[in-house]
């Protein structure tokens, strides 16, 4: 989980991380937290770059290791 403690998620970017690590698309994402699906994907991209991982794979293990 490199880059977390150096650079640590927004609220919103954990609730974006929770929702898409449970399965959800971006714009069932988008609708549940009332933001565009662009928006969703921004805060996909800042997320994948803080954590250092691309993979939908190891984003949902991170998400479950903070307990999303």
């Amino acid at each position: 989980m490199t880059g977390v403690t150096a650079r640590p998620l927004t609220d919103r970017e954990l609730e974006t991380l929770r929702h898409v690590a449970a399965g959800h698309t971006y714009l069932q994402t988008a609708r549940a937290m009332g933001v565009s699906r662009h928006t969703v994907d921004t805060y996909m991209r800042r997320i994948r770059a803080k954590l250092g991982h691309t993979s939908m794979a190891e984003l949902t293990r991170i998400a479950i290791s903070l307990g999303l």
